[in-house]
């Protein structure tokens, strides 16, 4: 009886600190925030961290554009598509780019993994253009196994960059044992009770098939924590041949000093000779150090990351406002930004629920 209560997900969440509303995580914090604004004489300091990003990756960052100042050879083939765009166009731009299933489609401007899905057939690619609330992009899907998140930052004073963290991604999926359905397995694992009311949604009567024992079913294929991801610690792969092939990476990207690169790669040794990789996402100023959901870590390790990752934001900031003569953004404009991505998420919020 006890464990079936702790199974209910508002228990989970209670006693699973990753799994708290944002405001609960960083509202204990926003204090050292607000004292690294009074240092800066700037409540939207951040926009210098990264000059060739919008608000420095902060918010409202388009994927599209930062995927145009990486090396293509980075990272997937993407089409850019604008919301309400006609469906023989978007049948018409894959044509043409003769992009391969399975595809990506993912909010241009998104979060969390919000509104993204795996898309098999033209039918479902023209069901999520009609079910987008905001401008799309339609990737080819990177089958490399492995997927992992590098926060890396470079001083602007600094020849050399580092890596800050490192987080390792396990997906969504359970292995059969030749006598429960998929779903019985979902149940056994805290992790995925969050997550059956969106799985039975998208794979409604799948769900009650018996899988062969032994046999792995991959059910979320993308490092999304809030998909159903389980993210690990992977710091002990910090070295220097992975820092070095990182850098030069990060050093290609103009006016990239802080943010996290979500990667998808084949193994960690090839990866470190920059083999057998691509990027995936970038995210700038607003990136979160993702490797304190590790479930072995508590809250006061997430707080000390945070705190760590956004005292080196401050510093990037400040060393481009001074030697760069970029100027921090005024309250006007930072208060718009706010609101704009405030609308924004709801749009995608709405989306998500239909995708």
């Amino acid at each position: 009886m006890f464990k079936r209560i702790l199974s209910h997900p508002f228990f989970i969440r209670l006693f699973h600190w990753e799994y708290w509303p944002f405001n609960l995580v960083y509202g204990p914090i926003l204090f050292y925030w607000l004292w690294l604004c009074v240092r800066a004489k700037s409540f939207f300091f951040f926009n210098t961290s990264n000059p060739t990003i919008k608000n420095g990756g902060f918010l409202l960052e388009s994927k599209k554009e930062i995927y145009d100042i990486i090396p293509q050879e980075f990272y997937p083939r993407t089409l850019f598509f604008k919301v309400g765009i006609k469906h023989s166009e978007v049948i018409k731009a894959l044509e043409k780019s003769a992009l391969q299933f399975p595809l990506i489609g993912k909010p241009d401007i998104g979060g969390k993994g919000r509104g993204v899905k795996k898309l098999y057939t033209i039918d479902e690619v023209i069901e999520y253009a009609t079910e987008s609330k905001v401008d799309f992009l339609l990737q080819e899907f990177v089958p490399y196994k492995n997927e992992a998140g590098i926060f890396y930052c470079r001083f602007p004073d600094q020849q050399k960059g580092f890596i800050s963290g490192i987080v390792a991604k396990q997906f969504l999926a359970v292995r059969g044992d030749g006598n429960l359905t998929i779903e019985e397995l979902l149940q056994k694992e805290k992790r995925f009770i969050l997550q059956l009311p969106s799985l039975r949604n998208l794979y409604k009567e799948k769900l009650q098939q018996i899988l062969k024992k032994d046999e792995d079913y991959l059910l979320v294929p993308y490092g999304n924590h809030a998909r159903g991801a389980k993210f690990i610690n992977a710091h002990y792969m910090i070295n220097e041949r992975l820092t070095d092939t990182i850098d030069a990476i990060a050093k290609q990207i103009p006016g990239f000093y802080f943010g996290r690169l979500d990667i998808r790669f084949n193994t960690w040794q090839q990866l470190s000779q920059g083999e057998d990789f691509s990027i995936i996402e970038l995210n700038g100023a607003g990136s979160e150090p993702t490797h304190i959901y590790d479930p072995a870590h508590s809250i006061f390790f997430a707080w000390r990351e945070i705190i760590r990752h956004w005292n080196i934001l401050y510093k990037i900031s400040k060393l481009n406002h001074k030697f760069q003569k970029l100027p921090y953004m005024k309250v006007g404009p930072g208060i718009q930004m706010l609101r704009e991505n405030n609308r924004h998420f709801k749009l995608v919020e709405e989306q998500s629920k239909r995708v």
